[in-house]
């Protein structure tokens, strides 16, 4: 099985912004601006957003050669690689190449037969541009869908290997792989089977995931399962919402699964009969004052004095609540006693100190 450390390793972009895929590289997060293509000043807006919420790598469409000139723009605006989005035209993705994009995106069998497939891999060797092979539910060949009945795990390894060899025919290795579906259990299978078989990093996400709340969920439960096993390079979770959320739930899911450092890590006990404080309150308000820290310490929030320095005695700073009062802890070592409306502003003032 090609695990993170086994596949190829993919560079986007030059210098000091290029970012890894691969070859034992750390998981990026990726994200799409969604607004109009068109919308240039939009797009430029969404992009510094992106990149100020801790995107990585950038997708834009470039559904036409008037959408072309938007990525030398971008590029002046945010230092994120970008990768140009292309479906069935072959030449736009060549005029992306030459307007500087760092990585495509195609399905290559889509944009026209082997000579097509050769002048964008041409033009891909010539720039150093790799490109990501796009597989989805929606976009398995026909005679393949004919051979499995439905658009399987087995289908889409297929579709997407297939895809591989026609780059392959004319000697290129910069490719990353991704074989996305709706449905969870698909998209966890396809992933597993493509380990097995393809050197080639892999591009996880949950297609067509949904709202922030179920789509998170489903995104993790995917994404979340496949990186703990050790698969999986770079990263998207698709949701229908503003693409920032996209990025802080990427970058929350490789925090909790511990391949991302930085940032605060919250333990917060689900509360019983034996608290006496706000402690639900306490942790949404502990959590917002400190969402932009980016100190790399893990901070509780518990629901009493009994449990909470025993059960949370490895984080790094926390609070335990009694009755109308609560204690502050550090390593499980009690510091401070305050009554409950002090609680939150002693422990900000001591996360500031640490």
């Amino acid at each position: 099985m090609f695990k993170r450390n086994d596949t190829v390793k993919v560079r986007v972009g030059s210098g000091e912004n290029a970012v890894y895929i691969g070859g034992g590289a750390d998981v990026s997060v990726q994200s799409m601006l969604n607004k109009p293509a068109h919308d240039f000043e939009g797009n430029i807006k969404q992009a510094i957003a992106l990149e100020k919420a801790g995107c990585q790598i950038i997708r834009l469409s470039v559904p036409d050669m008037e959408t072309v000139p938007l990525i030398e723009k971008l590029k002046q605006a945010v230092s994120v690689p970008l990768v140009a989005d292309i479906h069935f035209d072959y030449k736009l993705a060549i005029e992306s190449a030459y307007a500087g994009i760092d990585k495509i995106r195609i399905n290559p069998g889509n944009i026209g037969d082997e000579t097509k497939v050769k002048q964008v891999v041409d033009v891909c060797k010539q720039k150093n541009i790799p490109i990501r092979v796009g597989v989805n539910s929606g976009s398995v060949e026909k005679q393949i869908l004919s051979k499995y009945g439905a658009p399987t795990p087995d289908a889409l390894i297929e579709s997407g290997m297939y895809h591989i060899s026609l780059l392959e025919k004319f000697d290129f290795d910069q490719i990353v792989l991704s074989l996305k579906s709706s449905n969870v259990d698909t998209m966890f299978k396809t992933y597993m089977g493509a380990a097995e078989v393809c050197r080639y990093p892999l591009h996880l996400g949950v297609t067509e995931a949904g709202t922030i709340r179920m789509g998170t969920l489903r995104s993790a439960a995917g994404i979340g399962g496949l990186l703990l096993s050790g698969i999986g390079n770079t990263i998207r979770v698709s949701l229908t919402d503003d693409p920032v959320t996209e990025v802080q739930a990427g970058n929350d899911l490789l925090r909790a699964i511990g391949l991302k450092k930085g940032g605060v890590r919250f333990v917060s006990c689900p509360t019983c009969g034996r608290t006496s404080i706000d402690l639900v309150g306490l942790a949404k308000k502990a959590e917002e004052a400190l969402a932009g820290c980016d100190k790399d310490i893990t901070v509780a929030i518990m629901g009493c004095v009994v449990n909470g320095p025993g059960e949370a005695r490895e984080a790094d700073i926390g609070v335990a609540g009694g009755k109308g009062e609560g204690i502050i802890f550090k390593k499980g070592e009690i510091i401070k006693k305050l009554p409950e409306e002090q609680l939150l502003s002693a422990l900000l003032s001591e996360i500031e100190r640490l």
